[in-house]
């Protein structure tokens, strides 16, 4: 049985979280969703999803039933575990981010293209696990978690996950003017003329991290693009409906 595949972020090594940005290796399902996909919803088997996130679940060392994940909806709300729920109740539930405590459980979200952001608290032990697309980092789903997170942001390490790159992530002028209003980030559109203009959305990410007071050293981006690198990585911008979902997750650790 090969193992699932996935990155890893020295910062979150280091910092002693246990975390995974899962590739779309390793897994049992077929065809478009081969091999590592992660959603119910996009016309894979349930059994094959279902083994999908029993082998992820051994690969951050959790049970099966302690991987939570929401039902995400590009918004702002962030779901904080205690470890008493039912994590097939939470995946039903409408959330994008998922923050807790307790050590024996897996915050996760699950994505294809959009970016998946791992922040840990290095003093707590504190960790979340957020989805952000365009729309949610114009709402502001970086803030809605700094604020279930707790802590000193001083104290904080972040990794952002692969996603759609610059040169493959066309918008519209009004969706670029959105994301330059809620970035401090120098030109994080790209604008040429005849052109759609194109974004770096973890130049965005980013910049709405720094300006909690994550210190920029503090702050990674491992790498890959969903959409360019369809060996690697799902992408529904380059496939569609059809095509799987990538789960990244971390476990918060005891303080």
């Amino acid at each position: 049985m090969p193992d699932a595949t996935y990155l890893t972020s020295p910062l979150l090594q280091g910092a002693g979280f246990r975390h995974a940005f899962f590739t779309r290796h390793g897994g049992v399902s077929a065809g478009a969703y081969a091999s590592l996909n992660f959603s119910y919803a996009v016309g894979d088997e349930a059994a094959n999803v279902d083994e999908n996130l029993r082998r992820a679940a051994a690969a951050l060392g959790v049970a099966p039933d302690r991987l939570y994940f929401a039902a995400q909806v590009h918004g702002r709300d962030v779901l904080e575990l205690d470890g008493s729920e039912s994590s097939s109740a939470i995946m039903h539930t409408e959330a994008d981010a998922i923050v807790s405590g307790c050590p024996d459980l897996a915050c996760a979200v699950r994505t294809a293209d959009c970016l998946p952001i791992l922040i840990a608290d290095r003093t707590t032990g504190r960790a979340v696990a957020a989805h952000a697309g365009w729309r949610g980092l114009v709402g502001r789903v970086i803030d809605a978690v700094a604020s279930r997170l707790g802590g000193d942001p001083t104290d904080w390490v972040a990794a952002i996950g692969p996603h759609i790159s610059t040169a493959a992530f066309e918008v519209s002028e009004d969706v670029a003017r959105e994301l330059e209003a809620c970035s401090d980030a120098t030109a994080p559109c790209v604008r040429v003329a005849g052109e759609k203009p194109k974004v770096d959305l973890a130049q965005v990410a980013r910049a709405q991290l720094l300006t909690l007071g994550i210190a920029p050293e503090h702050v990674e981006h491992v790498g890959g693009c969903t959409r360019l690198d369809p060996m690697d990585y799902f992408s529904f911008r380059r496939d569609g409906r059809h095509s799987g979902r990538h789960l990244s997750a971390i476990v918060p650790r005891t303080a």
